[in-house]
């Protein structure tokens, strides 16, 4: 577990280190397991905030997916895997995502020689698939996994589950009955 001044720096935006360069220009030392996670917390911030404005180029730049990446969206139904992120599909994702702010707490970290795992709670006030804007609280895993200089996204994992539902919801949701009312 890295301690919270990490956590406070990385999302001030005032941690990076000097030696190598990655692929959006930012540079860490990959040796500093605490110095990259921040950096890769900074990221994730960077990327997901611009994503949440429909900035899909900037989010490309702060946020690489690997060929394997998996995601389990927070509307659920079957994963989408990395072939399935075309050109046309992130242009869309542009699309589906509009005038949000973004916010990312961290709430525990790991981090070994070549994987990072960071478990957030990202807070957005979006215009999400045309609906008017509103907030979303999303409980989210990122797993990142070096490969070469780089670190890319190999994972995530997000459901809007912040605020918890009773057992009879979550039962319901689970038998796959979209139309279940909290209770």
């Amino acid at each position: 577990m890295l301690g919270s001044l990490w956590t406070i720096l990385a999302a001030s935006g005032a941690v990076s280190s000097p030696i190598a360069q990655t692929r959006d220009g930012s540079r860490h030392d990959g040796a500093n397991g605490e110095q990259m996670t921040a950096e890769l917390v900074r990221r994730s911030a960077q990327g997901h905030g611009a994503l949440m404005r429909g900035d899909v180029k900037a989010y490309r730049q702060f946020v690489t997916t690997s060929a394997d990446f998996l995601l389990f969206s927070p509307f659920g139904g079957t994963p989408t895997r990395g072939p399935e992120l075309t050109e046309a599909r992130f242009e869309a994702m542009g699309r589906f995502f509009k005038n949000g702010t973004f916010t990312q707490e961290v709430l525990q970290t790991y981090a070994s020689a070549d994987m990072v795992v960071l478990a957030v709670i990202e807070r957005q006030n979006v215009e999400v698939g045309g609906l008017p804007a509103q907030d979303w609280a999303l409980r989210v895993t990122l797993v990142y996994r070096r490969q070469g200089e780089d670190w890319l996204l190999i994972h995530r994992h997000a459901d809007p589950l912040v605020n918890g539902v009773s057992l009879d919801h979550a039962a319901a949701l689970g038998r796959g009955d979209t139309h279940a009312r909290q209770s």
